[in-house]
C-alpha cells in the first residue's frame, strides 16, 4: 500500500480531520525515527499514518482500540510487523512492545500532541515559532497537554534516544509537514 492508498484509507474511516493531522503527524515523526534508525521508512511512515484508523468506531470503546484496527489492517493484508505495532500501542491491552517498531508508535503517538500543544499556546499558533526548549520547558506543567501521556513519550528511551533528542527529532520532521497538519 503506497501512501496515497492509505490516506484514502484513513479518510475512508476517519472523519475528525485534527485525527487525520495526528496521524499524519505521527507518520511524519515515525518516518524520521526510522530514518535515525536505518529502518524502513515507508514501513514506519506507513505505521504512522494508520495507527488510529479504528478511532471513530471504538471512540466509545477504549478497550477495543487498536484491536479493530489491527484487525482492520491485517484484512487489508498489510505488514505483520505494522499490525502488531498498532495492536501494541494502546497500553489497555497489555501487551508487550517488542520491536524497535512497537516502541516507536508508542512514544511518537502522544508527542505530537505535546507539541501541537506548544505550537497552540505560542504567540504565532504556528510549529515554526517553536523549538524543542519551549516544550521541553512546558513538559513538567501537569496542565500542559494533558492527553499526552509522559511515561510513553519518556519510552524515546528505549529507541536510545534521550528526551530533548526525540523532542527535537519530533519537532523538526512535524515542521516538515506544517502545512499538511494546519500548523
Amino acid at each position: 500500500m503506497n501512501r496515497a492508498e492509505a490516506l484514502a484509507v484513513v479518510k475512508q474511516n476517519v472523519k475528525n480531520k485534527n485525527l487525520i493531522k495526528h496521524m499524519v503527524a505521527v507518520e511524519a515523526v515515525m518516518g524520521a525515527l526510522a530514518e535515525r534508525a536505518d529502518e524502513d521508512v515507508a514501513l514506519w511512515r506507513l505505521t504512522g499514518l494508520l495507527h488510529d484508523i479504528d478511532y471513530d468506531q471504538t471512540a466509545e470503546s477504549p478497550a477495543e482500540h487498536s484491536k479493530l484496527g489491527a484487525k482492520m489492517l491485517a484484512e487489508m493484508a498489510l505488514p505483520p510487523a505494522l499490525v502488531q505495532a498498532v495492536l501494541v500501542h494502546n497500553e489497555a491491552h497489555g501487551i508487550p512492545r517488542t520491536t524497535p517498531l512497537d516502541k516507536a508508535l508508542y512514544c511518537s503517538d502522544p508527542v505530537t500532541g505535546l507539541i501541537v500543544a506548544g505550537a497552540l499556546i505560542h504567540p504565532s499558533k504556528k510549529i515554526a515559532g517553536i523549538d524543542a526548549d519551549f516544550i521541553l520547558n512546558r513538559y513538567g506543567e501537569k496542565s500542559f497537554a494533558r492527553g499526552a501521556n509522559r511515561e510513553a513519550i519518556a519510552a524515546c528511551e528505549e529507541l536510545g534516544l534521550t528526551l530533548r533528542e526525540f523532542v527535537s527529532l519530533a519537532l523538526g520532521s512535524m515542521q516538515q509537514v506544517a502545512a499538511e497538519i494546519g500548523l
